[in-house]
């Protein structure tokens, strides 16, 4: 396929993964999730507002008893991560004794990833892994074990499939790196 340049704001972005492979990657991601899951009834936590489009394609694909919630953190400003990441939208079921599994749009830093399973710690789930469309191994900042990874990638800013650059671009189907 031809890649594709977009503008948002004041940046052009090209194509850097189209939804074919994306959706490739979900589906793998969600048999092994089976696999590991099975004969448990697991809560997965999406991560708002990145992870809708990941989040929804991969449920789709889960062929298995779970429950599904939404929490909504922040630690981005513009392009660059603020380091201070608080949470807006609190988690309400009960997670204690429970396997969560917290959904992702992309782990760069670490640092959103791990105030949440600080948070989520203190609830005392029986597990806690973390799936991810994207990360960035080059940036993290905390030593985290991130087990179900679509893909790994450098240290590029990236839009599209539910990743925005203030606001735009959530809504691509494919995933677009900053080209100027």
């Amino acid at each position: 396929m031809e890649p594709r340049t977009i503008t948002l704001h004041d940046c052009q972005f090209s194509t850097y993964m189209y939804e074919e492979e994306i959706i490739a990657r979900i589906h793998m991601l969600a048999e092994q999730l089976e696999q590991d899951y099975a004969g448990k009834n697991p809560l997965f936590l999406a991560v708002l507002n990145g992870s809708f489009m990941f989040t929804a394609d991969l449920m789709k694909r889960i062929n298995m008893p779970c429950e599904i919630s939404f929490i909504r953190m922040s630690s981005y400003q513009d392009m660059q991560s603020t380091g201070n990441v608080r949470e807006v939208l609190g988690l309400t079921e009960n997670i204690e004794g429970r396997d969560v599994v917290v959904i992702e749009d992309i782990v760069d830093t670490g640092h959103t990833v791990n105030a949440l399973l600080q948070q989520l710690n203190e609830k005392q789930p029986a597990s806690i892994e973390i799936i991810t469309l994207l990360m960035k191994p080059e940036c993290l900042q905390h030593q985290l074990d991130v087990k179900y990874v679509a893909k790994s990638i450098p240290n590029d800013f990236v839009v599209g499939y539910g990743l925005d650059y203030n606001g735009l671009g959530r809504n691509l189907r494919d995933i677009y790196k900053i080209v100027s």
